[in-house]
């Protein structure tokens, strides 16, 4: 007999889902993955423009949400990877990472991009969590 695992797409209900093809994260058996996501709020709005720190801390809060909604806490994230658009604020950005993961230290990477789908991003955050 096969083990099968089910597999259960969450959307944010983005627009851009459909167009190129993603779910907000993906759950199968105990794992799940975050896509990778940006400071934009459920209106589409930046949050935190300019700010190293607060993208990335709205960005963790999100991720929260929908391992919340998958039956996961951040406490059960094994690895985060954080792409960056300005490696000189690593601070800024492990400052926000590290309030979160202080106790639960998930390997982590942190990669200098050239750019994000938009300008005005300045860090994109992927998760894993395994429950």
């Amino acid at each position: 007999m096969k083990n099968v695992s089910i597999r259960t797409n969450y959307s944010s209900g983005a627009k851009w889902e459909s167009i190129v093809g993603y779910s907000r994260a993906v759950k199968v058996g105990n794992t799940i993955e975050v896509t990778g996501t940006v400071a934009v709020d459920e209106n589409n709005e930046l949050v935190g423009a300019g700010d190293a720190y607060a993208q990335t801390a709205y960005i963790l809060k999100k991720i929260g949400a929908v391992l919340q909604t998958a039956g996961a806490e951040m406490k059960d994230v094994v690895r985060t990877r954080m792409f960056v658009t300005d490696i000189s604020r690593w601070e800024e950005y492990g400052r926000a990472h590290g309030e979160v993961f202080a106790d639960i230290r998930p390997c982590t990477s942190m990669i200098e991009v050239k750019g994000l789908i938009a300008p005005e991003y300045l860090i994109e955050i992927e998760a894993t969590a395994i429950i």
